[in-house]
Parts: structure tokens; C-alpha cells; sequence
């Protein structure tokens, strides 16, 4: 996690490696930075795979828990034969080391979205009612002396929670091949820039990018206009809320440099899509869309789908208004948890695509949050296991091929370019105009007007 740091020391993170064999850890969250808040570790810590929370009272003691399975804010016990609770340092923070198995696995981790770490259903709750205090008590998943862990000092003074990763959680080679170089990232501009599709008729290529709601989307228009500008910025709406940030249809064009001239490929930004009926993009609108009949700026209402007879309606579009290519943005880190219903409005979406024979690519965002060890080095993407995982998962499903899958990192904290972030973001729109241009080929090819 870029700028946070870890509270833990070189000697104890051996020791802690020492209780988990030879692990590396990641830091997820930290509640000091983050806040004591449960809402907060769920959405930084779930789906995240095995994770050991610690914290630290003002006695000195270090002390937590690890689970090998992954938080799911499930409402339910998770079932884990390997959790343990233990202790790093005692009184005054004396090294002291102390491991206390699970005794009932079938209720190891109390996995509930108002609680934060929980070990047991009260063993161990770390960030008790959303405050720096922990709480404990013996009981029948974990039998101890709740003094030997933290001395009977319940005040945290930090909390913690690291992913914890095999040493061998990348792989030896990459999966896919990927040049990181200045040069690279050029070569690729230039492709994009000097791109110009065989059709007359169609001078630009209409990308419409679609996903949940807070996939990132628009952050993803955002991030792609960055790498051309020169600099991060941000003219599509983009943020986080229980609703869609973007509530218009709207055609941004990509120029090269603020003065610059236009790129050969306009992104259309919609609505997130949702799980309820009567929110979001409805699966009906997309016709419209695809077919061209809506205009700039058209105000979405899920209750009513634009018709022939609404305001701005595009009665007679031509091809170079119609789309070319669908991105479908997914957050990596939650398509384990994607609800049955937003799964099956995304599969809806697919196959209404499909009916109109448009090519599809899956943007999976947000994987530096999927493997934070990819925050120091994104050129490890596609070793790492993680990824590589997630990738698999989303393609399984939505049911559609891996090669239709690609990673991405958007800009969303950043102030500065990185070529590599750049690379997998323009390796993926060279990727979409590759497919558009596949959509394209169904069409007649067009002679070229002769000059009078």
C-alpha cells in the first residue's frame, strides 16, 4: 500500500514468519490511516485470501489472529482448521512469541460486515464496536488465558491487517508477454494515434464501456485521456457511491495533447449497472445505445427506456454513430462476491451484446488492490497468481474467453504518470480497436471518393 507503512519491525516480522512458515505479507489496511471502522477493513481486507490482523496496546503487546480463508462479509462462521490465535511480543515488549490453535474450526472466523477481525465470535474482536479497543474471551473455538495475549491491556493503539502470500505467489515467467519500456509505451501511442479504420464512412471507433457501479468505468476514460495528455486528469464524473456516479450518456473523444488532434476512438460512458429493477442502466437501454439512437448527454431514466418519440431520439443513424466495441469494466477484487442477481444482469448484458454481434472486452480494474505487492511493481501483473486467478474466476463467470480478459490500473490517486500504468492501459485500448476493427470488417468495404 503506496505511502502507508507498516508498524511491524524487521526482527518481528521474522517471528511472525517464524508461526506462519515462510510467508510474505502485504499490508491491506491500517486503522490509523484508514480508521476503526468495520465497513472500512471489509472493503479494503475481503476476498483477499489468507490474512493475519494485528494489534498493538500501549502495555507493549503485539498479538491477533490469521485465517487462511478469505473475508466475505458472509453473515456467517467460516469453517478454518488452519487459524490460530498468537502473540509476538509480551509486557513492555519483550519478544515472547505465543500460538494458540483453533479448537472448533467450524466457527474459527466470525465473518460478519459489522464486525471487524473477529476469531471465534468474541476469542479475539479486533476494532470492538468500531473503536481502538479489542475484546476477548475464552471460549469453545479458542480456549486460552485472555491475559497471556495482551495482558489485560484492551486499548489498541493500532490495528493492522496484512494479506498473507506464499513466497512463490508469482509465478517464474509471465504469462502473457509484455515489453516495459519508454519505447514500448510509444510504439503504442503512435499505433493508436495513426490508427484509421478501413471504412470511410466510420472515422472514429465508438467504444461503449459498461460494468457495476464502481468498477471504474469513467475512471477508466479518465486514465486512458491521461496517458495522451501528458499529465493525470479527470473530465469524465468518476467516484465511489451506493449509486451510479454518472447518470448521462455521454461521448468523450481522446485528443493527443490538450491541443492536439483528435484520436481515431470515442469511449461512450453510461450509467453503472445494478442489481435492483428501476436502477441503473437497464439491460434495454443498450439496444438503443448500440444501435446509435442515443444522443449526447441524454439524461438516463431507469424507469423509462428512451423510444422513438422521447426528445433527441436518433431516428436514422449511420454506422459511425452506432458502437463498434463493448469494455466491460469488473473490479477484480469483487467478482467472488458479485450477488447472483448482478451476475446474472451482467450475463443479460453479454448476450444482449451478442445478439447485435458486437466484440467484447473485459477490463479487470483495480489489480494492485487484487495483489498489493503490484503497487511497487505492476510489470509483475501477469506473474502474479492472484491475477491470474481473478482473471480466471471472471471469465468463468460471465462466460466469456480469457483472451477477452485483460488487466488494468486506472489513475485514481496518483498525481503523476507511470509508464508502466500507461502501458496497461494502452495496451488494452489497442486491444479494443483491434476488436472493433474485427466488428467493422462485417461491413462492405468502400471505395474512395475520387477529388473533382
Amino acid at each position: 500500500m503506496a505511502g502507508v507503512k507498516s508498524r511491524l519491525t524487521q526482527d518481528e516480522v521474522k517471528q511472525l514468519q517464524h508461526l506462519l512458515g515462510s510467508r510474505q505479507f502485504s499490508l491491506l489496511y491500517k486503522a490509523s490511516v484508514h480508521g476503526y471502522n468495520a465497513s472500512i477493513f471489509h472493503a479494503k481486507c475481503d476476498t483477499q485470501g489468507p490474512t493475519v490482523a494485528i494489534g498493538y496496546n500501549g502495555s507493549g503487546y503485539i498479538f491477533g489472529g490469521f485465517t487462511s480463508q478469505s473475508y466475505v462479509s458472509s453473515g456467517a462462521y467460516i469453517n478454518d482448521e488452519k487459524a490460530f490465535l498468537f502473540r509476538l511480543k509480551g509486557k513492555e515488549g519483550v519478544l515472547s512469541p505465543l500460538k494458540i490453535p483453533v479448537k472448533t474450526a467450524a466457527g474459527a472466523i466470525y465473518d460478519y460486515s459489522a464486525n471487524g477481525p473477529n476469531f471465534g465470535g468474541g476469542a479475539l474482536n479486533l476494532l470492538n464496536q468500531n473503536a481502538a479497543a479489542a475484546a476477548t474471551s475464552s471460549n469453545d473455538n479458542y480456549t486460552y488465558n485472555v491475559a497471556d495475549l495482551h495482558g489485560n491491556d484492551l486499548g489498541l493503539i493500532e490495528c493492522e491487517v496484512y494479506r498473507v502470500e506464499d513466497i512463490s505467489s508469482f509465478l517464474e515467467s509471465p504469462w502473457r508477454k509484455i515489453t516495459w519500456t519508454t519505447e514500448e509505451r510509444e510504439k503504442i501511442m503512435e499505433e493508436i494515434r495513426s490508427y484509421k479504420p478501413y471504412l470511410n464512412s466510420v472515422p472514429q471507433i465508438r467504444i461503449l464501456v459498461l460494468g457495476p457501479i464502481g468498477a471504474g468505468k469513467s475512471s477508466f476514460f479518465n486514465s486512458v485521456n491521461s496517458v495522451f495528455r501528458g499529465y493525470v486528469t479527470s473530465q469524465a464524473t468518476a467516484g465511489s457511491d451506493n449509486t451510479s456516479v454518472t447518470t448521462q450518456y455521454r461521448t468523450y473523444p481522446v485528443k493527443d495533447g490538450r491541443d492536439g488532434k483528435p484520436l481515431p476512438i470515442v469511449f461512450c460512458d453510461t450509467m453503472g449497472i445494478e442489481e435492483k429493477l428501476g436502477t441503473g442502466l437497464e439491460i434495454d437501454e443498450v439496444s438503443n445505445i448500440i444501435k446509435g439512437h442515443v444522443p449526447d448527454r441524454y439524461q438516463f431514466n431507469p424507469a423509462a427506456t428512451l423510444r422513438p418519440d422521447s426528445p433527441g431520439y436518433v431516428k436514422t443513424p449511420s454506422l459511425k454513430d452506432e458502437i463498434h466495441c463493448v469494455a466491460i469494466v469488473i473490479d477484480g477484487c469483487k467478482i467472488e462476491i458479485l450477488s447472483e442477481k448482478l451476475e446474472e444482469k451482467l450475463k443479460q448484458l453479454r448476450r444482449k451484446v451478442n445478439q447485435f454481434g458486437i466484440p467484447q472486452l473485459v477490463l479487470l480494474t483495480k489489480v494492485d488492490e487484487i495483489c498489493p505487492s503490484l503497487e511497487e511493481d505492476i510489470q509483475c501483473v501477469y506473474k502474479s497468481k492472484a491475477v491470474e486467478k481473478q482473471m480466471r474466476i471472471t471469465a468463468e463467470k460471465l462466460g466469456i474467453p480469457l483472451a477477452q480478459i485483460v488487466p488494468v490500473k486506472n489513475y485514481c490517486s496518483e498525481l503523476d504518470l507511470s509508464c508502466d500504468v500507461d502501458i496497461l492501459l494502452l495496451s488494452a485500448v489497442r486491444q479494443l480497436i483491434r476488436l472493433a476493427e474485427s466488428y467493422l470488417d462485417n461491413f462492405p468495404f468502400e471505395k474512395p471518393k475520387k477529388e473533382l
